[in-house]
């Protein structure tokens, strides 16, 4: 777990699944989330969002703040 300018990062993996698949459908169901050309279903779009978090192409970022958190991009 990292200090990041933009918040904590959590791991993902110390969610439980249903908080963690909570937070994915919240983040794919917002407007303006890009997944390119094509139709994808929700649970498309969460098994990408997942893969990209075991990955480490995306991570949580805990707003200790605001309490909130959230999927970011990870700058590569």
């Amino acid at each position: 777990m990292g200090r990041l300018s933009q918040g904590i990062e959590i791991p993902w993996t110390s969610l439980s699944p249903e908080a963690l698949a909570g937070l994915i459908e919240a983040f794919v169901l917002q407007e303006g989330t890009d997944y390119g050309h094509g139709e994808y279903s929700l649970a498309d779009k969460v098994a990408k969002v997942r893969a990209q978090l075991a990955s480490g192409q995306a991570y949580i970022s805990y707003d200790t703040e605001s309490e909130t958190a959230m999927i970011r991009a990870r700058d590569t």
